[in-house]
């Protein structure tokens, strides 16, 4: 059986939220939203947890995340940085964004040797949704491009403050994904779920399955997401605001018949902190989890 490692995305900007959320306090002892994903990927399994961070939050990271899970799990760092491209390509003068989370996820294809789990730093996911990703990656084999995803319900993930933008699945009769199409502009409005759009209103029935960027992958998408980071910047290399997004890529993948995803559905609960103002209800909703035993409190003792 493969060791398991746990990919975590945490070079973003949080530019809506403010600050470096990644650190930011929310459960009844201080832990933070990474904290968590940490602890349910250890009971599912997960040996390893490789920490995808920028340079200039290295210091920060390391002292109030990266120390957290000394003794816990093994820890690396990948750093995502402007200049780590394919050969032939440099840095534009103008270039000051990340070059995206496919981009982030192809920096660690020299520390990354097993099948894996990508997600997002700063996330709630559930303790059931690592058992499930885990499962499917314990039976992956590294060489293979058949990859899967956690399809969170449309209605489990959505913000009171706000508008939100999600990935929306379209599956076959057999679980695989077809296709990937974001959508911008969703929200709660008058009990039902609606995106506006320049034509008009879409309705959401509210089942839907979508991404939250919780990934089951193995080295194999190394190779080709190189590929299409290779023709993303040929077309786009110029736009100083374009990034290369997971979902995009693994849609092209399958569109290109290159690899396979099977969504797993999942009724985890899902949070996370897209506005500050929906810090004190994910507070409010890990507190009650922990009063529920599904946590010790502290998490980490």
């Amino acid at each position: 059986m493969p060791q398991l490692s746990l990919v975590v995305l945490a070079a973003g900007m949080g530019s809506r939220y403010g600050g470096l959320k990644q650190v930011d306090p929310m459960g009844p002892s201080g832990e933070t939203l990474l904290d968590y994903s940490v602890f349910d990927a250890l009971r599912a399994g997960f040996e390893r947890i490789v920490f995808i961070i920028r340079r200039d939050i290295e210091a920060e990271f390391r002292e109030k995340i990266g120390s957290r899970y000394k003794g816990n799990i093994a820890v690396d760092y990948v750093f995502q940085q402007l200049d780590s491209l394919p050969d032939g390509f440099s840095v534009p003068a103008d270039r000051k964004k990340p070059w995206g989370t496919a981009h982030a996820v192809w920096c660690a294809r020299e520390a990354v040797t097993e099948p894996f789990a990508a997600i997002n730093a700063d996330d709630y996911y559930g303790r059931d949704t690592y058992e499930l990703i885990g499962r499917f990656l314990k039976s992956a084999a590294p060489e293979s491009p058949r990859l899967a995803m956690a399809g969170y319900r449309l209605d489990h993930t959505l913000s009171e403050h706000g508008s939100v933008a999600r990935g929306v699945c379209q599956v076959d009769a057999h679980g695989q994904l077809i296709a990937i199409s974001e959508c911008t502009g969703i929200e709660r409005a008058d009990g039902q779920i609606l995106q506006k759009e320049a034509g008009g209103i879409r309705k959401f029935r509210g089942d839907e399955p979508i991404s939250m960027n919780f990934w089951g992958l193995t080295p194999a998408i190394f190779p080709l997401l190189e590929q299409r980071l290779v023709a993303f910047l040929a077309s786009s290399f110029s736009d100083p605001k374009a990034e290369c997004y997971i979902p995009v890529v693994i849609g092209e993948l399958i569109g290109r018949g290159q690899a396979t995803l099977n969504v797993l559905p999942t009724d985890a609960e899902w949070f996370g902190v897209t506005y500050r103002e929906d810090k004190p209800q994910v507070m409010q909703a890990l507190t009650r989890l922990h009063s529920e035993g599904v946590y010790p409190t502290p998490l980490w003792k």
